[in-house]
Protein backbone atom coordinates (compact mmCIF):
# COMPACT_ATOMS: atom_id res chain seq x y z
CA UNK A 1 0.00 0.00 0.00
CA UNK A 2 1.08 3.16 -0.99
CA UNK A 3 1.34 5.57 2.19
CA UNK A 4 3.20 9.01 2.49
CA UNK A 5 5.27 9.00 -0.22
CA UNK A 6 6.57 5.21 0.83
CA UNK A 7 5.72 1.51 0.32
CA UNK A 8 3.64 0.28 3.26
CA UNK A 9 4.57 -3.13 3.11
CA UNK A 10 3.59 -5.17 7.09
CA UNK A 11 3.52 -4.71 10.78
CA UNK A 12 5.81 -5.70 13.10
CA UNK A 13 3.84 -7.95 15.97
CA UNK A 14 4.03 -4.79 17.59
CA UNK A 15 2.16 -2.62 15.44
CA UNK A 16 4.79 -0.57 13.81
CA UNK A 17 4.62 0.20 10.21
CA UNK A 18 7.05 -1.51 7.95
CA UNK A 19 8.04 0.31 4.64
CA UNK A 20 10.21 0.10 1.62
CA UNK A 21 11.51 3.35 0.22
CA UNK A 22 10.58 4.50 -3.14
CA UNK A 23 14.74 5.40 -3.77
CA UNK A 24 15.51 2.10 -2.72
CA UNK A 25 13.18 0.03 -4.68
CA UNK A 26 15.92 -0.62 -7.65
CA UNK A 27 18.36 -1.95 -5.43
CA UNK A 28 16.42 -5.10 -6.35
CA UNK A 29 14.81 -7.71 -3.44
CA UNK A 30 13.85 -11.16 -2.97
CA UNK A 31 10.93 -12.99 -2.15
CA UNK A 32 11.26 -16.58 -0.86
CA UNK A 33 9.46 -19.27 1.49
CA UNK A 34 7.78 -22.41 1.05
CA UNK A 35 4.98 -23.10 -0.79
CA UNK A 36 1.67 -21.62 0.47
CA UNK A 37 3.47 -19.28 3.37
CA UNK A 38 2.25 -16.29 1.29
CA UNK A 39 4.60 -15.44 -1.29
CA UNK A 40 1.58 -14.20 -3.90
CA UNK A 41 0.19 -12.10 -1.46
CA UNK A 42 3.28 -10.22 -0.86
CA UNK A 43 4.45 -10.06 -4.24
CA UNK A 44 0.60 -8.85 -5.38
CA UNK A 45 1.24 -5.89 -2.27
CA UNK A 46 4.48 -4.57 -4.11
CA UNK A 47 3.18 -4.43 -7.15
CA UNK A 48 0.05 -2.43 -6.46
CA UNK A 49 1.74 -0.04 -4.28
CA UNK A 50 4.72 0.63 -7.13
CA UNK A 51 1.41 0.87 -9.71
CA UNK A 52 -0.06 3.47 -7.33
CA UNK A 53 3.32 5.51 -7.20
CA UNK A 54 2.56 5.70 -11.44
CA UNK A 55 5.63 2.61 -11.42
CA UNK A 56 5.01 0.34 -14.43
CA UNK A 57 5.44 -3.06 -13.15
CA UNK A 58 6.16 -6.60 -15.12
CA UNK A 59 4.92 -9.81 -13.43
CA UNK A 60 5.17 -13.01 -14.54
CA UNK A 61 1.72 -15.20 -13.40
CA UNK A 62 2.83 -18.61 -13.06
CA UNK A 63 0.21 -20.13 -11.52
CA UNK A 64 -2.59 -17.60 -12.78
CA UNK A 65 -3.88 -16.20 -10.23
CA UNK A 66 -2.26 -12.76 -10.28
CA UNK A 67 -4.97 -12.02 -13.18
CA UNK A 68 -7.47 -10.72 -10.55
CA UNK A 69 -5.14 -7.44 -9.99
CA UNK A 70 -7.83 -6.34 -12.66
CA UNK A 71 -11.00 -6.89 -10.41
CA UNK A 72 -11.53 -5.03 -6.84
CA UNK A 73 -11.08 -6.80 -3.72
CA UNK A 74 -13.89 -9.16 -2.07
CA UNK A 75 -14.60 -8.05 1.60
CA UNK A 76 -14.89 -10.91 3.87
CA UNK A 77 -15.71 -11.19 7.27
CA UNK A 78 -11.72 -12.80 7.86
CA UNK A 79 -10.62 -9.30 5.21
CA UNK A 80 -12.41 -7.15 8.02
CA UNK A 81 -10.58 -8.58 10.70
CA UNK A 82 -7.10 -8.12 8.88
CA UNK A 83 -8.08 -4.25 8.28
CA UNK A 84 -9.10 -3.39 11.97
CA UNK A 85 -5.79 -5.16 12.73
CA UNK A 86 -3.88 -3.01 10.19
CA UNK A 87 -5.41 -0.51 10.96
CA UNK A 88 -5.61 0.37 7.13
CA UNK A 89 -9.22 1.83 7.23
CA UNK A 90 -7.85 5.06 8.95
CA UNK A 91 -5.05 5.01 6.36
CA UNK A 92 -7.44 5.00 3.33
CA UNK A 93 -7.31 1.19 2.16
CA UNK A 94 -10.07 0.38 -0.58
CA UNK A 95 -10.76 -2.23 -2.47
CA UNK A 96 -9.81 -1.05 -6.00
CA UNK A 97 -8.76 -2.67 -9.38
CA UNK A 98 -5.45 -1.82 -11.44
CA UNK A 99 -4.46 -1.18 -14.81
CA UNK A 100 -2.96 -4.44 -16.30
CA UNK A 101 -1.98 -5.86 -19.79
CA UNK A 102 -2.11 -9.08 -20.40
CA UNK A 103 0.68 -11.07 -22.35
CA UNK A 104 1.30 -14.66 -23.67
CA UNK A 105 4.33 -15.87 -25.75
CA UNK A 106 1.69 -18.30 -27.23
CA UNK A 107 -1.11 -16.19 -28.23
CA UNK A 108 -3.66 -18.18 -25.88
CA UNK A 109 -3.80 -15.90 -22.51
CA UNK A 110 -2.85 -12.66 -23.42
CA UNK A 111 -1.41 -10.50 -26.63
CA UNK A 112 1.24 -12.28 -28.29
CA UNK A 113 4.36 -11.32 -27.06
CA UNK A 114 6.83 -11.93 -29.47
CA UNK A 115 10.48 -11.22 -30.33
CA UNK A 116 12.71 -11.99 -33.50
CA UNK A 117 15.91 -14.64 -33.95
CA UNK A 118 18.09 -11.45 -34.08
CA UNK A 119 16.66 -9.75 -31.01
CA UNK A 120 17.17 -13.05 -29.15
CA UNK A 121 20.88 -13.17 -30.11
CA UNK A 122 22.67 -16.68 -30.55
CA UNK A 123 23.77 -17.04 -26.67
CA UNK A 124 20.43 -16.78 -25.13
CA UNK A 125 18.71 -19.00 -28.33
CA UNK A 126 21.43 -21.78 -27.63
CA UNK A 127 20.48 -22.36 -24.07
CA UNK A 128 16.99 -22.32 -25.26
CA UNK A 129 18.00 -25.42 -28.13
CA UNK A 130 20.08 -26.82 -25.28
CA UNK A 131 23.08 -26.27 -27.51
CA UNK A 132 26.63 -27.80 -26.39
CA UNK A 133 29.81 -25.01 -27.03
CA UNK A 134 30.77 -26.48 -30.22
CA UNK A 135 26.63 -25.90 -31.49
CA UNK A 136 26.86 -22.58 -29.76
CA UNK A 137 29.56 -21.21 -31.77
CA UNK A 138 27.96 -22.49 -35.44
CA UNK A 139 24.88 -20.84 -34.25
CA UNK A 140 27.27 -17.46 -33.64
CA UNK A 141 28.85 -18.08 -36.81
CA UNK A 142 25.26 -17.99 -38.44
CA UNK A 143 24.38 -14.98 -36.59
CA UNK A 144 27.93 -13.48 -38.07
CA UNK A 145 27.45 -14.53 -41.75
CA UNK A 146 23.68 -13.20 -41.44
CA UNK A 147 25.06 -9.56 -40.04
CA UNK A 148 27.35 -9.20 -42.58
CA UNK A 149 25.59 -10.13 -45.52
CA UNK A 150 22.28 -7.43 -43.97
CA UNK A 151 20.17 -10.61 -43.82
CA UNK A 152 17.33 -10.22 -41.07
CA UNK A 153 16.66 -13.46 -38.45
CA UNK A 154 13.29 -13.18 -38.15
CA UNK A 155 11.91 -15.91 -37.42
CA UNK A 156 12.86 -20.03 -37.03
CA UNK A 157 12.55 -20.35 -41.17
CA UNK A 158 14.66 -17.94 -41.46
CA UNK A 159 17.09 -19.40 -38.85
CA UNK A 160 16.36 -22.78 -40.61
CA UNK A 161 17.10 -21.42 -44.47
CA UNK A 162 20.36 -20.05 -43.33
CA UNK A 163 21.59 -22.68 -41.35
CA UNK A 164 21.23 -25.10 -44.79
CA UNK A 165 23.09 -22.03 -46.71
CA UNK A 166 25.56 -21.92 -44.60
CA UNK A 167 25.62 -26.17 -44.63
CA UNK A 168 25.41 -26.45 -48.19
CA UNK A 169 28.26 -23.84 -48.86
CA UNK A 170 30.58 -24.41 -45.96
CA UNK A 171 33.54 -24.74 -48.43
CA UNK A 172 33.47 -20.97 -49.36
CA UNK A 173 32.87 -19.93 -45.81
CA UNK A 174 35.93 -22.12 -44.33
CA UNK A 175 38.36 -19.58 -45.13
CA UNK A 176 36.75 -16.30 -43.03
CA UNK A 177 34.57 -18.35 -40.55
CA UNK A 178 36.57 -21.40 -39.77
CA UNK A 179 34.92 -24.77 -40.75
CA UNK A 180 31.24 -25.52 -40.34
CA UNK A 181 30.60 -28.63 -39.34
CA UNK A 182 27.65 -30.42 -41.31
CA UNK A 183 27.03 -32.76 -38.27
CA UNK A 184 26.77 -29.97 -36.10
CA UNK A 185 24.00 -28.28 -38.06
CA UNK A 186 22.36 -31.23 -38.44
CA UNK A 187 22.38 -31.07 -34.89
CA UNK A 188 21.23 -27.44 -34.32
CA UNK A 189 18.24 -28.14 -36.41
CA UNK A 190 17.15 -30.90 -35.02
CA UNK A 191 16.69 -28.58 -32.08
CA UNK A 192 14.25 -25.93 -33.56
CA UNK A 193 12.54 -28.50 -35.32
CA UNK A 194 11.76 -29.87 -31.23
CA UNK A 195 11.20 -25.57 -30.35
CA UNK A 196 8.60 -25.63 -32.67
CA UNK A 197 6.47 -28.73 -31.98
CA UNK A 198 6.45 -27.16 -28.49
CA UNK A 199 5.39 -23.70 -29.64
CA UNK A 200 8.26 -22.04 -30.40
CA UNK A 201 7.38 -20.62 -33.43
CA UNK A 202 4.76 -18.44 -32.49
CA UNK A 203 6.73 -16.20 -30.34
CA UNK A 204 9.54 -15.72 -32.83
CA UNK A 205 7.72 -13.32 -35.23
CA UNK A 206 6.98 -9.57 -36.26
CA UNK A 207 5.82 -7.68 -34.67
CA UNK A 208 8.50 -7.94 -31.87
CA UNK A 209 7.67 -6.55 -28.59
CA UNK A 210 8.79 -2.94 -28.18
CA UNK A 211 9.62 -2.71 -24.28
CA UNK A 212 8.93 1.30 -24.07
CA UNK A 213 5.65 -0.03 -24.22
CA UNK A 214 5.27 -1.27 -21.11
CA UNK A 215 6.18 2.28 -19.67
CA UNK A 216 2.64 3.33 -19.57
CA UNK A 217 0.36 4.54 -17.49
CA UNK A 218 -3.28 3.79 -16.64
CA UNK A 219 -6.13 5.21 -15.55
CA UNK A 220 -5.73 7.67 -12.36
CA UNK A 221 -1.78 7.87 -13.07
CA UNK A 222 -1.50 3.98 -12.39
CA UNK A 223 1.52 2.46 -13.31
CA UNK A 224 0.59 -0.31 -16.02
CA UNK A 225 0.96 -3.75 -14.53
CA UNK A 226 2.05 -6.05 -17.59
CA UNK A 227 1.31 -9.49 -16.64
CA UNK A 228 3.20 -12.35 -18.47
CA UNK A 229 0.67 -15.75 -18.39
CA UNK A 230 3.24 -18.16 -18.10
CA UNK A 231 0.86 -21.02 -16.96
CA UNK A 232 2.07 -23.01 -20.27
CA UNK A 233 5.36 -21.42 -20.78
CA UNK A 234 6.91 -22.74 -17.52
CA UNK A 235 6.46 -26.29 -17.78
CA UNK A 236 9.19 -25.57 -20.25
CA UNK A 237 11.67 -24.52 -17.52
CA UNK A 238 14.39 -23.06 -19.72
CA UNK A 239 12.16 -21.50 -21.98
CA UNK A 240 10.41 -19.46 -19.39
CA UNK A 241 13.88 -18.42 -17.73
CA UNK A 242 15.85 -17.67 -20.66
CA UNK A 243 12.54 -15.57 -22.23
CA UNK A 244 12.52 -13.71 -18.97
CA UNK A 245 15.87 -12.97 -19.08
CA UNK A 246 15.36 -11.87 -22.52
CA UNK A 247 13.04 -9.17 -21.23
CA UNK A 248 15.62 -8.21 -18.40
CA UNK A 249 18.37 -7.91 -21.05
CA UNK A 250 16.28 -5.52 -23.49
CA UNK A 251 15.73 -3.53 -20.52
CA UNK A 252 19.22 -3.08 -19.69
CA UNK A 253 19.93 -2.39 -22.98
CA UNK A 254 17.35 -0.22 -23.95
CA UNK A 255 17.29 2.30 -21.06
CA UNK A 256 19.74 5.15 -20.83
CA UNK A 257 21.55 5.51 -17.44
CA UNK A 258 19.83 7.56 -14.96
CA UNK A 259 21.56 7.11 -11.44
CA UNK A 260 19.78 7.43 -8.54
CA UNK A 261 15.90 8.52 -8.68
CA UNK A 262 13.22 9.08 -6.03
CA UNK A 263 11.23 6.16 -7.22
CA UNK A 264 12.01 3.35 -10.11
CA UNK A 265 11.37 3.69 -13.74
CA UNK A 266 10.21 -0.06 -13.41
CA UNK A 267 10.10 -3.04 -11.36
CA UNK A 268 10.08 -6.78 -12.46
CA UNK A 269 8.95 -9.86 -10.48
CA UNK A 270 10.92 -12.75 -11.60
CA UNK A 271 8.57 -15.39 -10.27
CA UNK A 272 10.13 -19.29 -10.09
CA UNK A 273 13.84 -17.60 -10.15
CA UNK A 274 15.71 -21.04 -9.38
CA UNK A 275 14.64 -21.49 -13.35
CA UNK A 276 17.13 -18.79 -14.50
CA UNK A 277 20.06 -20.32 -12.68
CA UNK A 278 19.55 -24.10 -13.27
CA UNK A 279 22.18 -25.38 -15.32
CA UNK A 280 23.37 -22.49 -16.66
CA UNK A 281 26.17 -22.24 -18.43
CA UNK A 282 29.17 -19.98 -16.61
CA UNK A 283 29.12 -17.25 -19.85
CA UNK A 284 25.55 -16.78 -19.19
CA UNK A 285 25.65 -17.11 -15.15
CA UNK A 286 28.32 -13.68 -16.07
CA UNK A 287 25.94 -11.90 -17.94
CA UNK A 288 22.89 -12.37 -15.56
CA UNK A 289 25.28 -11.19 -12.98
CA UNK A 290 26.32 -8.20 -14.78
CA UNK A 291 22.60 -7.21 -15.55
CA UNK A 292 21.47 -7.49 -11.85
CA UNK A 293 24.56 -5.57 -11.23
CA UNK A 294 23.97 -2.29 -13.80
CA UNK A 295 20.35 -2.77 -14.78
CA UNK A 296 19.40 -0.57 -10.97
CA UNK A 297 21.40 2.49 -12.47
CA UNK A 298 18.39 2.45 -15.67
CA UNK A 299 15.69 2.75 -12.84
CA UNK A 300 14.85 -0.81 -12.70
CA UNK A 301 14.58 -2.90 -9.81
CA UNK A 302 14.06 -6.96 -9.92
CA UNK A 303 12.65 -8.88 -7.72
CA UNK A 304 13.43 -12.64 -7.51
CA UNK A 305 10.39 -14.68 -6.22
CA UNK A 306 11.60 -18.51 -5.60
CA UNK A 307 11.32 -20.85 -2.55
CA UNK A 308 14.69 -20.85 -1.08
CA UNK A 309 17.21 -18.58 -1.45
CA UNK A 310 19.74 -20.96 -1.73
CA UNK A 311 18.65 -21.18 -5.24
CA UNK A 312 19.97 -17.93 -6.38
CA UNK A 313 23.73 -17.60 -6.31
CA UNK A 314 25.64 -15.46 -4.56
CA UNK A 315 26.84 -13.33 -6.54
CA UNK A 316 23.15 -12.18 -7.41
CA UNK A 317 21.94 -12.39 -4.12
CA UNK A 318 24.23 -9.65 -2.97
CA UNK A 319 22.81 -6.97 -4.85
CA UNK A 320 19.45 -7.32 -3.14
CA UNK A 321 19.11 -5.41 -0.95
CA UNK A 322 15.41 -5.82 0.29
CA UNK A 323 14.24 -9.10 1.68
CA UNK A 324 11.35 -10.55 2.23
CA UNK A 325 11.76 -14.46 3.79
CA UNK A 326 8.39 -16.11 4.56
CA UNK A 327 8.57 -19.72 6.16
CA UNK A 328 11.14 -22.20 5.62
CA UNK A 329 10.65 -25.69 7.27
CA UNK A 330 13.42 -28.22 8.05
CA UNK A 331 12.78 -31.76 7.69
CA UNK A 332 16.43 -32.84 6.87
CA UNK A 333 19.65 -31.76 7.37
CA UNK A 334 20.33 -30.35 3.88
CA UNK A 335 16.90 -28.46 4.77
CA UNK A 336 18.07 -27.11 8.15
CA UNK A 337 21.50 -25.87 5.67
CA UNK A 338 19.03 -24.14 4.03
CA UNK A 339 17.58 -22.18 6.85
CA UNK A 340 20.82 -20.82 8.70
CA UNK A 341 21.42 -19.57 5.05
CA UNK A 342 18.39 -17.51 4.89
CA UNK A 343 18.97 -16.30 8.43
CA UNK A 344 22.78 -15.30 7.43
CA UNK A 345 21.36 -13.52 4.85
CA UNK A 346 19.86 -10.91 7.13
CA UNK A 347 21.24 -8.58 9.77
CA UNK A 348 20.79 -10.11 13.13
CA UNK A 349 17.90 -8.77 15.35
CA UNK A 350 19.16 -9.11 18.84
CA UNK A 351 15.36 -10.13 19.93
CA UNK A 352 15.22 -13.25 18.47
CA UNK A 353 17.11 -16.14 16.45
CA UNK A 354 16.25 -15.59 13.02
CA UNK A 355 17.10 -19.19 11.79
CA UNK A 356 14.48 -20.52 14.73
CA UNK A 357 12.10 -17.25 13.72
CA UNK A 358 12.19 -18.63 9.61
CA UNK A 359 10.76 -21.81 10.97
CA UNK A 360 8.01 -20.84 13.16
CA UNK A 361 6.55 -18.06 10.19
CA UNK A 362 3.02 -18.69 9.34
CA UNK A 363 1.34 -18.03 6.19
CA UNK A 364 1.16 -14.27 5.63
CA UNK A 365 4.06 -13.68 8.20
CA UNK A 366 7.86 -13.03 6.96
CA UNK A 367 10.94 -11.70 8.02
CA UNK A 368 11.92 -8.81 6.55
CA UNK A 369 14.58 -6.38 6.38
CA UNK A 370 14.93 -2.98 3.69
CA UNK A 371 17.34 -0.91 3.12
CA UNK A 372 17.29 2.36 4.73
CA UNK A 373 17.74 6.18 3.68
CA UNK A 374 22.24 5.40 3.47
CA UNK A 375 21.52 2.07 1.47
CA UNK A 376 22.68 0.27 4.59
CA UNK A 377 20.00 -2.93 5.17
CA UNK A 378 17.97 -2.82 8.34
CA UNK A 379 18.11 -4.97 11.32
CA UNK A 380 14.96 -8.03 10.32
CA UNK A 381 12.32 -8.09 12.03
CA UNK A 382 9.40 -10.55 12.05
CA UNK A 383 6.09 -9.05 10.53
CA UNK A 384 2.82 -9.97 8.94
CA UNK A 385 2.33 -8.49 5.41
CA UNK A 386 -0.68 -6.30 4.41
CA UNK A 387 -3.89 -7.34 2.58
CA UNK A 388 -3.63 -6.68 -1.33
CA UNK A 389 -6.47 -4.76 -2.60
CA UNK A 390 -7.37 -6.46 -5.33
CA UNK A 391 -8.81 -9.76 -6.26
CA UNK A 392 -7.02 -12.33 -4.34
CA UNK A 393 -7.16 -15.37 -7.18
CA UNK A 394 -7.99 -15.74 -10.92
CA UNK A 395 -10.16 -14.16 -13.49
CA UNK A 396 -12.51 -16.16 -16.13
CA UNK A 397 -11.79 -16.51 -19.60
CA UNK A 398 -14.73 -13.84 -20.72
CA UNK A 399 -12.82 -11.18 -18.28
CA UNK A 400 -9.73 -11.98 -19.51
CA UNK A 401 -10.99 -11.88 -23.46
CA UNK A 402 -12.65 -8.32 -22.43
CA UNK A 403 -9.26 -6.93 -20.57
CA UNK A 404 -6.99 -8.12 -23.43
CA UNK A 405 -9.26 -6.83 -26.71
CA UNK A 406 -9.56 -3.53 -24.46
CA UNK A 407 -5.83 -2.96 -24.46
CA UNK A 408 -4.65 -0.19 -26.93
CA UNK A 409 -2.04 -2.64 -27.93
CA UNK A 410 -4.00 -5.17 -28.91
CA UNK A 411 -4.22 -4.11 -32.75
CA UNK A 412 -0.41 -3.78 -32.82
CA UNK A 413 0.54 -6.72 -31.53
CA UNK A 414 -2.35 -9.52 -32.15
CA UNK A 415 -1.59 -10.18 -35.69
CA UNK A 416 1.55 -11.45 -36.84
CA UNK A 417 3.36 -9.96 -39.58
CA UNK A 418 5.99 -12.05 -42.28
CA UNK A 419 8.43 -9.21 -43.60
CA UNK A 420 10.84 -10.18 -46.52
CA UNK A 421 13.81 -11.54 -44.29
CA UNK A 422 16.43 -14.52 -44.68
CA UNK A 423 13.87 -17.09 -45.88
CA UNK A 424 12.57 -15.11 -48.66
CA UNK A 425 15.92 -14.07 -49.84
CA UNK A 426 17.82 -17.28 -50.13
CA UNK A 427 15.14 -18.43 -51.56
CA UNK A 428 15.12 -16.20 -54.31
CA UNK A 429 18.52 -17.00 -54.54
CA UNK A 430 18.19 -20.78 -54.63
CA UNK A 431 16.11 -19.58 -57.49
CA UNK A 432 17.84 -17.73 -59.27
CA UNK A 433 21.33 -20.08 -58.73
CA UNK A 434 18.97 -22.52 -60.46
CA UNK A 435 17.97 -20.54 -63.35
CA UNK A 436 21.51 -19.69 -63.75
CA UNK A 437 23.06 -23.06 -63.40
CA UNK A 438 20.27 -24.20 -65.82
CA UNK A 439 21.23 -21.54 -68.81
CA UNK A 440 24.81 -22.58 -67.94
CA UNK A 441 24.33 -26.19 -68.33
CA UNK A 442 21.61 -25.69 -71.47
CA UNK A 443 24.68 -22.81 -72.76
CA UNK A 444 27.28 -26.26 -72.43
CA UNK A 445 24.66 -28.41 -74.25
CA UNK A 446 23.94 -26.09 -77.04
CA UNK A 447 28.34 -25.64 -77.20
CA UNK A 448 28.28 -29.50 -76.90
CA UNK A 449 25.38 -29.74 -79.29
CA UNK A 450 27.37 -27.54 -82.04
CA UNK A 451 31.04 -28.75 -81.47
CA UNK A 452 29.22 -32.42 -82.20
CA UNK A 453 27.98 -31.07 -85.46
CA UNK A 454 31.30 -29.27 -86.54
CA UNK A 455 32.74 -32.20 -86.65
CA UNK A 456 30.10 -33.90 -88.11
CA UNK A 457 30.31 -31.75 -90.72
CA UNK A 458 34.16 -31.81 -91.01
CA UNK A 459 33.72 -35.48 -90.79
CA UNK A 460 31.37 -35.79 -94.34
CA UNK A 461 33.64 -32.48 -95.82
CA UNK A 462 36.66 -35.44 -95.19
CA UNK A 463 34.32 -38.13 -96.79
CA UNK A 464 33.19 -36.40 -99.57
CA UNK A 465 36.81 -35.04 -100.45
CA UNK A 466 37.91 -38.93 -100.49
CA UNK A 467 34.97 -40.06 -102.37
CA UNK A 468 35.63 -36.77 -104.92
CA UNK A 469 39.10 -38.20 -104.97
CA UNK A 470 38.46 -41.67 -105.04
CA UNK A 471 35.80 -40.99 -108.50
CA UNK A 472 38.51 -38.85 -109.77
CA UNK A 473 40.70 -41.62 -109.45
CA UNK A 474 38.45 -43.99 -111.02
CA UNK A 475 37.68 -41.60 -113.87
CA UNK A 476 41.33 -40.89 -114.45
CA UNK A 477 42.33 -44.95 -114.93
CA UNK A 478 39.06 -45.27 -116.71
CA UNK A 479 40.58 -42.29 -118.93
CA UNK A 480 44.07 -43.53 -119.02
CA UNK A 481 42.42 -46.87 -120.17
CA UNK A 482 40.33 -45.54 -122.59
CA UNK A 483 43.71 -43.80 -124.31
CA UNK A 484 45.23 -47.33 -123.70
CA UNK A 485 42.94 -49.28 -126.04
CA UNK A 486 42.86 -46.33 -128.64
CA UNK A 487 46.59 -46.31 -128.49
CA UNK A 488 46.49 -49.91 -128.46
CA UNK A 489 44.44 -50.11 -131.46
CA UNK A 490 46.27 -47.23 -133.43
CA UNK A 491 49.75 -48.85 -132.46
CA UNK A 492 48.44 -52.48 -133.50
CA UNK A 493 47.09 -51.01 -137.07
CA UNK A 494 50.38 -48.82 -137.76
CA UNK A 495 52.87 -51.59 -137.20
CA UNK A 496 50.45 -53.98 -138.64
CA UNK A 497 50.89 -51.72 -141.90
CA UNK A 498 54.25 -50.98 -141.44
CA UNK A 499 55.00 -54.87 -141.00
CA UNK A 500 52.73 -55.55 -143.95
CA UNK A 501 55.02 -53.44 -146.05
CA UNK A 502 58.46 -54.46 -144.77
CA UNK A 503 57.62 -58.41 -144.58
CA UNK A 504 55.39 -57.72 -148.63
CA UNK A 505 59.23 -57.91 -149.90
CA UNK A 506 59.51 -61.67 -148.64
CA UNK A 507 56.30 -63.00 -150.09
CA UNK A 508 52.74 -63.43 -148.94
CA UNK A 509 53.78 -65.40 -145.85
CA UNK A 510 56.53 -62.65 -145.22
CA UNK A 511 53.71 -59.72 -145.59
CA UNK A 512 51.27 -61.68 -142.39
CA UNK A 513 54.35 -62.51 -140.35
CA UNK A 514 55.50 -58.50 -140.64
CA UNK A 515 52.20 -57.38 -140.01
CA UNK A 516 51.53 -59.14 -136.97
CA UNK A 517 54.73 -58.69 -135.58
CA UNK A 518 54.31 -54.86 -136.60
CA UNK A 519 51.07 -55.20 -134.42
CA UNK A 520 52.84 -56.42 -131.46
CA UNK A 521 55.80 -54.54 -131.29
CA UNK A 522 53.37 -51.21 -132.20
CA UNK A 523 51.48 -52.29 -129.05
CA UNK A 524 54.04 -52.70 -126.67
CA UNK A 525 56.04 -49.25 -127.70
CA UNK A 526 52.71 -47.77 -126.51
CA UNK A 527 52.44 -49.97 -122.87
CA UNK A 528 55.74 -48.66 -122.39
CA UNK A 529 54.92 -44.93 -123.06
CA UNK A 530 52.12 -45.17 -120.69
CA UNK A 531 53.65 -46.70 -117.67
CA UNK A 532 56.68 -44.32 -118.07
Amino acid sequence: MYREGKVWVANTLDGENVYLLPKMANRHGLIAGATGTGKTITLKVLAESFSDMGVPVFLADVKGDLSGMVVEGKDSEDMQKRIQKFGLEEAGFKYQKYPATFWDVFGEKGIPLRTTVSEMGPLLLARILGLNDLQRDILSIAFKIADDNDLLLIDTKDLKAMLNYISENNKDFAADYGNISKVSVSAIMRAIVSLEIAGGDKFFFEPALNIKDWFAQGEGGKGMISILDSTSLINNGTLYATFLLWMMSELFETLPEVGDLDKPKMVFFFDEAHLLFKDTPKHLMDKIEQVVKLIRSKGVGIYFVTQNPRDIPDGVLAQLGNKIQHALHAYTPSDMKAVKAAADSFRENPEFKTVDVIQELGTGEAVCSFLSEDGTPTVCQKVKILPPQSYMGGIDDALREKEIKQSLLYSKYYEPEDPDSAYEFLERKGLADAKAKEEEEAAKAKAKEEEAAAKAKAKEEVAAAKAAEKAKAAEDRKKKQAAKAVGNAVAGTVGREAGKAFGGKFGKFGKTLGGNIGASLGRGILATLFKS
